[in-house]
């Protein structure tokens, strides 16, 4: 069995604005949560769905790299 800890980390996802739509692909922090994001095209301020950590759980493509690890998110 695989060490979680030795996994491959991705830190690419691509966000996907839910007022708007628009996605674009960003790098996420490896160390921290992302709380807040701002839409680029339309400007809204993101925030995590209710339960969700960080705005790359809730609207991005790949899970935040605290999930990613099987850590508690952004722990």
């Amino acid at each position: 069995m695989t060490d979680p800890a030795q996994q491959l980390i991705v830190q690419l996802s691509t966000i996907t604005c839910p007022n708007c739509g628009f996605k674009k692909e960003e790098v996420m922090p490896n160390d921290a949560c992302q709380y807040f994001y701002e839409c680029t095209k339309c400007k809204t301020l993101i925030k995590p769905k209710s339960g969700d950590c960080c705005v790359f759980y809730s609207y991005g493509t790949v899970k935040c790299p605290s999930i990613q690890a099987q850590k508690k998110c952004c722990a």
